[in-house]
């Protein structure tokens, strides 16, 4: 590698006529285009060959500079988080959870989805969505994202448009906010962040929070304008390596405004406290 480093330098033009020819061109001197009419000099064309032909073989190297210049800057890579995959027992029936994303592409432009819901074990889903769009890096530390979502539960269904940015805040704060258009002109927010604050290399305790809005009542999905959720949540993971944690916590969820009387008046709680347990893995 050393020797083939050396080679490459080896056919750069030494500093010498053509440099310092474009040099004194700056300035006027003589051997640059003046008001005499002389010739300006040109500097050297760049370099076609290379220097390892001549050791190694030219096709196996063409190769390794094919593969060099994809892994600079075109090499394509994916990822599959499951954030949770939780259990939430509870008093009346045990529910569940879980929050899944992944991203297949490369450093600026990828293919991302996301889907999330939860449920009664032993009942139906209560929210159930998926989500797909186009991921572009606007810097090395947050993501704008657009593209679709579909709600398959609660029902009526919803399909809506998703403009979200996301991404690492000073800090080390992960922050998330969503706006979604649905195809009958309702519009509706979704804020969240979270923070890994580690104890140990292993042990890891995450606040999170989440916040919903919506910019008008929705009476067929008991939604009112305004406020419409918060959810706290506090877990204590441990990483028996980096791609497997199972953890434990405690999770907290209010519904707020018109939102709560709508639950209020068809004898649903407001307010719920669970304990959760179960395991974050990516891979």
């Amino acid at each position: 590698m050393r020797l083939a480093v050396v080679l490459a330098l080896s056919t750069l033009p030494m500093p010498g006529a053509g440099w310092a020819q474009d040099h004194d061109a700056h300035h006027g001197s003589p051997g640059s285009a003046d008001d005499e009419g002389t010739s300006r000099a040109t500097s050297p064309a760049a370099p076609t060959d290379h220097a390892a032909d001549a050791f190694y073989d030219t096709v196996e190297m063409e190769k390794a500079r094919a593969a060099l210049r994809y892994e600079g800057g075109g090499m394509g890579a994916s990822k599959i988080m499951v954030d949770r995959l939780e259990w939430k027992p509870g008093k009346g029936s045990d529910g569940y959870a879980w929050e899944v994303e992944g991203w297949v592409g490369g450093d600026l432009d990828r293919f991302a989805f996301k889907t999330k819901g939860e449920g009664e074990i032993r009942g139906p889903v209560e929210s159930f969505e998926l989500q797909a769009g186009w991921s572009h890096a606007l810097d090395p530390w947050f993501n704008m994202r657009a593209g679709i979502r579909q709600d398959i539960r609660p029902r009526p269904t919803r399909t809506h448009a998703v403009l979200g940015i996301e991404g690492l805040a000073p800090y080390w704060f992960e922050m998330e906010g969503e706006l979604f258009l649905s195809q009958k002109g309702e519009i509706t927010a979704r804020a969240e962040a979270s923070y890994d604050q580690r104890i140990t290399q292993r042990l890891i305790i995450q606040p999170a929070a989440e916040m919903n809005f919506s910019a008008q009542e929705i009476k067929e999905l008991e939604t009112g304008a305004g406020f419409t959720s918060v959810e706290l949540g506090l877990r204590l993971r441990y990483e028996v390596v980096r791609e497997f944690a199972p953890y434990v916590g405690f999770n907290w969820d209010r519904k707020l405004g018109a939102t709560a009387r709508f639950a209020r008046a068809h004898g649903e709680a407001v307010e719920s406290l669970r304990f959760v347990t179960g395991v974050r893995l990516w891979f």
